[in-house]
C-alpha cells in the first residue's frame, strides 16, 4: 500500500525525478490567492462594520462599492483574457498586484464616499489582473491528467486566507482600520509581486510538457485518453455558439451570487443580527473557510475522478441549504450547520468551476472563453451584495434575502444539469504558439 502511495505521489509530483516546476507555480498562486483572500475579499465584511461606525455609511452603499468592484471585474474580463491570451499572466500579475497594493495605501486616506469608491476601483483592478483569472490561465496550460487537483491547490490559498481573517480582525480591532489597509499595501507590494515572477505562461516555453509527463509514452497517452477520451480544442468563437457555455456562465454566476451576498453580509449579521462580538463572527467566517479549505482538497481529488457536472449540482443544493439555515439560525448549532454546508459546497465547487471549463473547452482560449464568460459570472457577485443591502436596510433583516439566494442556488443546480458537454468539434483549434515565448 505504501509502495503505491509512493508510486502514485512521485508520478504525480515528480514525474521526471524532481518536482515538476508546475506545482511550483501553484505555490506561488496559493500565496497570491492568500493575500486576496486574508486581506481584501474574506475581509471586507469586517471593514464594513468599521467603516459604518466611523462614517454611518449604510449597507446599501458598503455593498455597492463592492458590488461595482465585480461590475468592473466582469467588463474587464474579455479584455484581460486577451491579454493574459496574447502577453502571458507573468506581466499582467506584476501590474495587477501593483495596483491592488497602492490602492490599499490609498484606502487608508478616504475621508468621502468618493474618495472610497475610487480607492476601491483601484484595489479591484489591481485584484482582478493580479488574482484568480490570471493565475487559474496558466494552471490550465500547465496541467492536463492532474488539472483539478491543481486548481484546487492553488485555491486553497484563498481559504487559508479566509481561516487568517481572525487575525486580520484583531489587527482592526487593536489598530484600527486604517492602519491594517496601510500594512495591507506594503504586504502586497513586498511578497506578491516577487511571487508573480515565478510563473510561467506555459510548459512548452521553459521545456517542459503538461504535468511533467512526456507525451510520447505510451502510458502517458493510454492515461490521457482514458481520462479524457479525445482533446477538446475550442477557439473562444466555437464555445460562445456552445448551450454548454452559457449554461456554466449561469450556474457559476448564480453560485456567486451566494458567495457574494456572504462575503460581504455574513460578518454584519453575525453581529447585528445575532448579537456576537465582532471577534466571534471573524472566529465564526474563518471556520467558515476553513470547511472551505476541506472543500477544495475533496474537490480536487473528485474532480479528477468523477463527473464535474453532478458535483456542481450537488454543491448548489448544499448552498441552498446552507443558506436557508443562515436566514433564520437562532443559535449557534445553526450557524454551524450554515458554516458547514455553504463552506464544504463554496470549497469544493469553486476548483471544479475552472476544471469544468478547461474540460469542454480546452486550453488554447482559455483566457478569452473565461474572460467572456466574466460578463455574465459578474451579476451574481453584484447581486449577491446589492440585494441583501437592499432589503437589510428595508426590512432590518436578512431573512428574506438569503431565502431568495437560496432558491436562486437551486436554479443554478438545473443549469449544471442542462450544461453537457459539446460536441466534439472539427475545426482547426487555435494555435498555442503564437504568443510570446519565454513569458
Amino acid at each position: 500500500m505504501f509502495h503505491f502511495l509512493g508510486h502514485h505521489l512521485n508520478q504525480r509530483f515528480r514525474p521526471q525525478g524532481k518536482i515538476f516546476y508546475g506545482w511550483w507555480i501553484v505555490a506561488s498562486a496559493f500565496g497570491i490567492q492568500w493575500l486576496g483572500g486574508v486581506l481584501w475579499v474574506q475581509s471586507y465584511g469586517a471593514y464594513t462594520v468599521l467603516l459604518h461606525q466611523d462614517f454611518g455609511w449604510s449597507m446599501t452603499i458598503l455593498s455597492g462599492a463592492f458590488a461595482l468592484t465585480r461590475v468592473e471585474s466582469g467588463i474587464l474580463g474579455p479584455l484581460q483574457g486577451w491579454m493574459v491570451d496574447r502577453f502571458g499572466p507573468r506581466i499582467i500579475l506584476t501590474i495587477g498586484l501593483a495596483f491592488f497594493g497602492l490602492g490599499f495605501i490609498m484606502f487608508s486616506q478616504i475621508d468621502s464616499i468618493l474618495t472610497f469608491y475610487i480607492s476601491f476601483f483601484m484595489i479591484a483592478l489591481g485584484a482582478s489582473l493580479g488574482g484568480f483569472f490570471t493565475l487559474m490561465v496558466a494552471i490550465v496550460n500547465w496541467f492536463d491528467r492532474y488539472r483539478a487537483s491543481a486548481i484546487s491547490f492553488a485555491q486553497m490559498g484563498f481559504s487559508v486566507g479566509g481561516l487568517s481573517v481572525p487575525l486580520l480582525v484583531f489587527g482592526l480591532e487593536r489598530y484600527g482600520w486604517r492602519t491594517m489597509a496601510i500594512f495591507s499595501g506594503i504586504i502586497i507590494l513586498l511578497l506578491g509581486i516577487p511571487l508573480a515572477q515565478m510563473i510561467h505562461h506555459r510548459p512548452s516555453h521553459i521545456g517542459e510538457n503538461p504535468d511533467g509527463l512526456d507525451p510520447d509514452k505510451e502510458e502517458n497517452k493510454e492515461g490521457r485518453d482514458k481520462k479524457n477520451g479525445q482533446t477538446v480544442q475550442l477557439s473562444w468563437k466555437q464555445a460562445l455558439k456552445t448551450h454548454s457555455f452559457w449554461l456554466i456562465s449561469a450556474g457559476h454566476g448564480l453560485a456567486l451570487l451566494t458567495v457574494g451576498a456572504i462575503l460581504v453580509h455574513c460578518i454584519p449579521h453575525l453581529t447585528k443580527g445575532l448579537g456576537y462580538s465582532l471577534t466571534i463572527a471573524g472566529v465564526i467566517f474563518g471556520t467558515m473557510t476553513g470547511f472551505q479549505f476541506l472543500g477544495q482538497f475533496v474537490g480536487g481529488i473528485l474532480g479528477d475522478r468523477f463527473n464535474k457536472r453532478y458535483i456542481c449540482m450537488a454543491c448548489m443544493v448544499s448552498h441552498a441549504f446552507g443558506l436557508t439555515v443562515l436566514a433564520f439560525a437562532n443559535n449557534l448549532f445553526m450557524v454551524g450547520l450554515f458554516v458547514v454546508f455553504h463552506g464544504m459546497a463554496w470549497g469544493v465547487r469553486g476548483p471544479l468551476m475552472v476544471a469544468i471549463r478547461a474540460e469542454y473547452f480546452g486550453p488554447a482560449s482559455f483566457g478569452k472563453i473565461i474572460g467572456i464568460s466574466s460578463l455574465v459570472v459578474m451579476l451574481g457577485m453584484m447581486g449577491g451584495p446589492i440585494l441583501s443591502g437592499y432589503f437589510v436596510d428595508k426590512f432590518g433583516n436578512y431573512e428574506i434575502a438569503f431565502s431568495i439566494i437560496a432558491c436562486a442556488a437551486l436554479l443554478g443546480c438545473l443549469c449544471f444539469f442542462a450544461a453537457t458537454p459539446p460536441k466534439k468539434e472539427s475545426a482547426p483549434a487555435p494555435s498555442l504558439t503564437t504568443e510570446p515565448q519565454g513569458i
